[in-house]
């Protein structure tokens, strides 16, 4: 099974993947984490000015794909946290795996931007940083997820997204008993 969480940078999909992976990892020990931008790390020479643009985007989700259907086929289940902004890769991703499961991280650009934790956006809007997905790369809403979780932001105090909870209802609707 591969469960796919999409969403911008900062709407919480590491939050969940890694309280997601938690969770079903105690009951099927055969569970990873994959997150695009750990993926990132691994292959170093993504590293470069253009990691970011829409074909190093390509790039990494492809091989993001990939690596998924590789665990797939062994019987390893799967938490995907990524950034995908390719709806074709999506699609696919419905005939490329045994089970699939996709699950939209729904958090308002302006939340994002009020926020900013890692200062992307306003980096990108001072145009210190290119290639922002939000900003100067559009963001496809995922067409047909499975789940779709808000997750509107108040800037003025942490985060409210309990990611324990949203597991525990990923992990219900796939059909797994922690």
């Amino acid at each position: 099974m591969i469960v796919w969480l999409v969403g911008l940078s900062g709407a919480g999909k590491t939050t969940i993947a890694r309280a997601l992976h938690r969770q079903w990892q105690a009951v099927s020990p055969a569970t990873v984490l994959i997150d695009g931008d750990e993926v990132r790390e691994i292959f170093q020479h993504d590293r470069g000015p253009d990691a970011y643009t829409m074909e190093g985007r390509r790039i990494n989700a492809e091989r993001i794909a990939a690596m998924s259907a590789w665990l797939d086929r062994q019987g390893i289940n799967a938490v995907v946290s990524i950034l995908c902004i390719f709806p074709d890769i999506m699609a696919a991703n419905r005939s490329r795996y045994r089970h699939y499961f996709e699950a939209f991280i729904d958090a308002p650009l302006a939340d994002l931007e009020a926020r900013d934790g890692k200062g992307l956006y306003g980096a990108a809007r001072r145009g210190e940083e290119a290639n922002v997905v939000g900003i100067d790369i559009a963001f496809p809403i995922p067409e047909n997820p499975d789940m779709i979780i808000p997750n509107h932001i108040n800037p003025n105090q942490a985060p409210g997204l309990d990611g324990e909870a949203i597991a525990l209802d990923i992990l219900t609707r796939i059909g797994v008993s922690p």
